[in-house]
Formats: C-alpha cells, structure tokens, sequence
C-alpha cells in the first residue's frame, strides 16, 4: 500500500504561481509512476502530469504545458507540481496518484493508490 497527501492548494491570482506537494509514505516511493489529476465541479477527473520513477521522462496534459512542471524528490518520498501562470480555467480539486508500471498513463482507471485532493483555485 501506498499512502498519499497533498498539500499547497489555496487561492492563487491567474498569472502568478503556486508549488503542489505529494507526500508518500508505505512501499517505496521510487517504485511507482507518479501523477497528477484534476477535477472540476460538474467535470470529469483528467490528467494533468506524471513522471516516470527516475524523474526522466514527464508527460502533461496540453492545457498545462509549458505552464505547469512535475517532479520528484525519491529520498523525500516527494512529488511535486509547479503551476506557473494559472487560469482560471485550472480552479479544480488537484490529485496526486500512483501506479507500479513504470509507464505513464493518462487515464484515472490505471493508477491504484489516490491522496484525498487538494484545493486550487485562480483568481481572474
């Protein structure tokens, strides 16, 4: 089992920047792919970033990249999101997640541990 807490949301204005954490504990940390959800009332949960376990290969979401960054530090058990420049448009409940292939994946269904969320939102 793997467990995972995310910290860092609030209130932020569009055009400025917040840092998303993941803490993990239980199995090892470096084991799992990492990734970062969102979900918006009255919408679906979709990805928005993971990162592989060596931290070498990342994927985003379209709506995010070039604005947001992952990482990971595997001796803090840590990942990370860094959200520069946010819209509006990225106000949602932000969730950090797990999964034992070391292959990045998109879809919710294919990651098996979930933190409890984070709240985000962006001010115009």
């Amino acid at each position: 089992q793997v467990q995972l807490v995310e910290s860092g949301g609030g209130l932020v204005q569009a055009g400025g920047f917040l840092r998303l954490s993941c803490a993990a504990s239980g199995r090892t940390f470096s084991n799992y792919v990492m990734g970062w959800f969102r979900q918006a009332p009255g919408k679906e949960r979709e990805f928005v970033a993971a990162i592989t376990w060596s931290g070498g290969s990342t994927s985003y979401a379209d709506s995010v990249k070039g604005r947001f960054t992952i990482s990971r530090d595997n001796a803090k058990n840590t990942v990370y999101l860094q959200m520069n420049s946010p819209k509006p448009e990225d106000t949602a409940v932000y969730y950090c997640a797990a999964r034992s292939l070391d292959i990045i994946a998109t879809m919710p269904t294919r990651y098996a541990y979930w933190g409890q969320g984070t709240q985000v939102t962006v001010s115009s």
